[in-house]
Formats: structure tokens, sequence, C-alpha cells
């Protein structure tokens, strides 16, 4: 098989969780719902997943213990078009009103994983109409 024919197609959904149970729990009912996801406990490791030409529809990130979010979200804003970007946020992080003007989606903590679901599908039912591999300008 030629190299072309291997090319590992990006996942649907790129999860940064730091807290393992909300990541369990918002990874396996994106599953459920048919996306395919892969979930890190570190921006380190959600980065890798990040690179030109292969980035997800959709990158989903939960402030909640998280270090460093506002950096986080500065480099995040650099690598992923703003439009298919869902922060939820929590007390002591950054605050919903600061990731809009970053022209990320928000949902503040507590939230439902059902609204996650929800918010998710509509990002990923507006990154439909247009190519999944474009940076933020």
């Amino acid at each position: 098989m030629t190299r072309s024919f291997m090319r590992q197609r990006p996942p649907d959904v790129v999860l940064l969780a730091p807290e393992w149970q909300p990541r369990a729990c918002i990874r396996a009912q994106l599953i459920e719902e048919g996306f395919s996801v892969i979930a890190s406990d570190t921006w380190p490791m959600m980065r890798r997943h990040l690179r030109p030409r292969v980035r997800p529809r959709v990158a989903l990130v939960d402030l909640r213990s998280l270090p460093n979010p506002a950096r986080v979200l500065q480099e995040l804003h650099a690598l992923m078009r703003c439009e298919r970007v869902l922060v939820l946020t929590a007390m002591g992080t950054v605050s919903p009103a600061e990731v809009e003007r970053l022209g990320f989606q928000a949902l503040s903590r507590p939230v439902a994983i059902e609204a996650v679901i929800r918010a998710v599908s509509r990002l990923m039912q507006s990154s439909s109409k247009r190519s999944p591999n474009n940076a933020s300008g």
C-alpha cells in the first residue's frame, strides 16, 4: 500500500480535560454519538494532534484543573479556527466572557454532559461546511 493510502484521518474531536472522570465521561458519550475522539490530560499531548493538514474538526478544552489556562487558550487560538473550539470554563480559571472575546464557544461549569455533546454537535455541523484543515486567521 502506498503512503498516500496510509495517511491517518484526523479525529472528529480532540478533548483536553486534566481530570480523568470528566474526560472519560465526555469521551465515552462523544463516542456513543458516533464521533472519533482523542482525549488528553495535558496541553502538550493535545497540541500534538493539532498539526497542519490533520487538525480535528472540533477542539474541546476543559479548563478546570488546567495549569495556565490563559496561555493554553492563546496557543489554541493560533492553532485552530475559533468557531471550531468549545471551552468549558470553571470558577478560578478564565471567565466565559474572556473565552468568547477570543472567538471560542464557552460553557460554564457546572454543565451537563448532554449540553456539552449538543454544543459539540452544533460545532461539527457548522464545520462540515468548511474545510477541516484550516487554522484560525
